[in-house]
């Protein structure tokens, strides 16, 4: 027994669980709600039928976008997932990313807080240089262009981030960039202008040390958008594309911090990436239960409604649990991001990105259920969202790598 007591972990990480929101943050909140109900859902019909009237695959942008962008700027809706920015914390941001999540299509993008641009900005705004941050970071932040993030490729498992095989080879004042990438999300979007793109310096170095990123502009000779790839059968606005680089010159200056740290930027964008992915999946689950509830309220089966059914009582209670379990771990997450660093929160981080796809599904699983035969239509936006949540469970790193991770850290 007293082997097991010494046994018993300590945690010295008690200190963050004060998970209370700020006074600024609770206005946001507060202010970004309304802005959801009185502009972002009404905007939803306008969004799909402008799409619905096109090629899937053609990624020009609804027009309600920029009006809801001009909009969120006027409330001071805008850049809250950067702290610089929006001066409040990664815990305060946890809750309005969340409310984003309601909408991912449009909600996300209207506030400027979009993957893979978030990633990049902050990437920018921590390693560019001034010139860098000058010519690509300021129209970012202003939501004047969009940005893509090139590392995953299609020939290696990119779940190993030092197994990619594009090469940066300097010649001069220049780099050459040659190599194929897939999975670039935002290549597609026409005003994607700018790609930081991973790829080997040095092939004899340490293994962590052969990776680079540099900034491509979309328009530099040789990069070729080759195809844009469907989630789950449906193609998304700004496009996840293949990308090709057959000996893209780029000027020197253009390297971003410098040779052989693209490992470490890349685990400093994926952190707080990771996590603010995991919060706009918190509100998907939500919208799905909210659907869940108000189809079982009011739709009648076998004489009486769903909601009286016993299984279906179970399904809400119990994706009222998995919400409410996934939501403190991610908060939890990012209050030691706040007060330790994203280093300090490494695991938690992990453990939110396996918890919180987990439980979104299945969510969204059982609201589709209970809307039978509508709920895998897109009369619904339940299908939608399982397809891009599913992927979740592999993008930013696979729910293996986590594990391992995890497993790891426990076994140390």
């Amino acid at each position: 027994m007293t082997d097991q007591l010494n046994a018993m972990p300590v945690r010295p990480d008690v200190d963050t669980l004060d998970l209370r929101p700020s006074e600024r943050a609770l206005e946001l909140r507060e202010e970004l709600v309304d802005f959801m109900h009185t502009s972002v859902f009404p905007a939803e019909a306008e969004y799909d039928a402008y799409r619905a009237e096109r090629d899937p695959r053609d990624g020009s942008v609804p027009p309600v976008i920029e009006a809801l962008k001009a909009e969120a700027k006027s409330r001071g809706l805008w850049n809250l997932f950067l702290p610089s920015a929006s001066a409040i914390s990664q815990l305060d941001y946890a809750g309005l990313a969340e409310i984003t999540g309601w909408s991912l299509h449009l909600a996300p993008e209207a506030t400027n807080g979009q993957a893979p641009d978030t990633g990049n900005m902050e990437l920018l705004h921590m390693f560019a240089t001034e010139d860098q941050k000058k010519q690509w970071l300021q129209p970012l932040l202003d939501g004047e262009i969009r940005s893509a993030f090139a590392m995953t490729e299609p020939a290696v498992a990119s779940s190993d981030a030092t197994n990619i095989e594009t090469t940066i080879r300097r010649e001069g004042d220049e780099y050459v960039i040659s190599g194929r990438k897939w999975w670039t999300s935002g290549a597609k979007d026409p005003r994607c202008k700018i790609m930081i793109v991973m790829g080997k310096t040095d092939v004899d170095a340490e293994k962590h040390r052969q990776q680079s990123m540099i900034l491509v502009p979309m328009d530099t000779p040789g990069v070729k958008v080759v195809r844009d790839l469907p989630v789950m059968g449906h193609h998304d606005q700004h496009g996840h594309c293949e990308v090709e680089f057959d000996d893209v010159r780029v000027p020197a200056a253009n390297l971003l911090d410098a040779e052989g740290s693209g490992f470490a930027l890349a685990q400093a964008r994926l952190g707080p990436g990771r996590i603010h992915h995991c919060m706009r999946a918190l509100g998907a689950a939500e919208r799905a239960l909210s659907l869940l509830v108000d189809r079982a309220q009011s739709r009648i089966a076998f004489g009486k409604p769903l909601a009286e059914q016993g299984g279906v009582q179970q399904d809400i209670a119990e994706s009222r649990i998995a919400i409410d379990q996934a939501r403190l771990l991610c908060q939890h997450a990012a209050r030691t991001i706040d007060m330790h660093g994203n280093k300090a929160a490494a695991g938690l981080i992990s453990a939110a990105k396996v918890a919180v796809p987990r439980a979104t599904l299945q969510v969204i699983d059982r609201a589709i259920q209970v809307h039978g035969g509508a709920g895998v239509s897109d009369d619904v936006p339940l299908a939608a969202m399982y397809g891009w949540h599913r992927a979740m469970r592999i993008f930013d790193g696979p729910d293996e790598v986590h594990l391992r991770t995890l497993a790891k850290r426990e076994l140390r």
